[in-house]
């Protein structure tokens, strides 16, 4: 059976890496942990917020790799000694990735009572009109 993908499209010339990442997205296995809300504030203004309760600064990592947002958590285990009588609070390692189109940028990240703000921008690409130049076989 043949493979077929939009980026095979005979005006779509030089689009096999949307197709990639098209399947890198859906190969991501993101289990829903942690939880994550999206939001759009303006034009080209984008917040992703991760609900991280009991992760310090230094146990989260946010990177960008091969045009995708990367989060990362690392929690060290603080409960050496303690007892639970339900233990109801996920804290265990994570790791979320978000593809980025071309153009769009980390502006901040903070964290905020247990919640990690990534605040993204897009910036509008300029229009560039080129001419290219006909010769004639001699």
């Amino acid at each position: 059976m043949t493979r077929v993908s939009f980026a095979s499209h005979p005006y779509l010339l030089g689009f096999e890496q949307l197709d990639r990442l098209v399947e890198r997205t859906a190969k991501s296995g993101n289990e829903g942990y942690p939880p994550y809300n999206i939001e759009q504030s303006g034009e080209g203004i984008y917040r992703i917020t991760l609900a991280v309760a009991g992760f310090r600064e230094e146990d989260l990592s946010v990177t960008i790799e091969d045009n995708q947002l990367v989060i990362r958590g690392r929690n060290t285990d603080d409960s050496e000694g303690r007892v639970f009588l339900h233990r109801g609070i996920a804290t265990r390692q994570f790791q979320r990735a978000f593809v980025l189109a071309e153009g769009v940028e980390v502006a901040t990240a903070r964290l905020d009572c247990g919640l990690l703000h990534v605040d993204l921008v897009r910036h509008a690409p300029e229009s560039v009109v080129r001419r290219i130049e006909i010769t004639r076989d001699r």
